[in-house]
């Protein structure tokens, strides 16, 4: 009787690891999302799935690492392209205003969006910023942290 019982919790902690390990692989949906662009156009998430990746920065004016990153980004936004990639730099919490005053004077020309209520940022689990989401061309995020590299992109934008 005590070795069934052994053998039957065996079983049942290999299964389970065999289920994690399973579960792990599969990367999660992305959050939909629908936000206005300085020009006043509205973006949807949707649009580009099974069409191209996207990848999401989100920043803020007074972060100094955002200035770097945002420059960074604007340096390699047609590299990024090449790769089959959408840059999409959400603005978490500010005013319209302000962000445009912002991009006027860093002169971005990369695609920003505003999250005046922060409420995308919150459906992306944001600890911080700056932070990057890429999600791969079937909607879903296949990495989201606070540093990014274009040979991560390219790996990841594939799966």
């Amino acid at each position: 009787m005590m070795k069934a019982a052994k053998f039957m919790f065996v079983v049942l902690l290999l299964f389970s690891f065999a289920f994690e390990c399973r579960a792990a692989v599969e990367f999660p949906l992305a959050y939909e999302f629908k936000l206005n662009d300085l020009k006043g156009s509205e973006v949807s998430l949707s649009s580009y799935k099974d069409k191209k990746a996207v990848v999401l920065i989100f920043w803020t004016t007074y972060c100094y690492y955002c200035r770097n990153a945002l420059k960074s980004l604007q340096a390699d936004s047609k590299s990024l392209n090449d790769l089959g990639a959408e840059l999409l730099a959400v603005n978490v919490g500010e005013s319209e205003r302000r962000v445009n005053r912002f991009a006027q004077s860093f002169k971005l020309s990369l695609r920003v969006l505003l999250d005046q209520d922060a409420s995308v940022a919150d459906h992306y689990g944001l600890l911080g910023v700056p932070t990057y989401v890429i999600i791969n061309k079937s909607g879903r995020i296949v990495f989201s942290g606070n540093r990014f590299s274009k040979e991560k992109l390219k790996e990841l934008a594939e799966k």
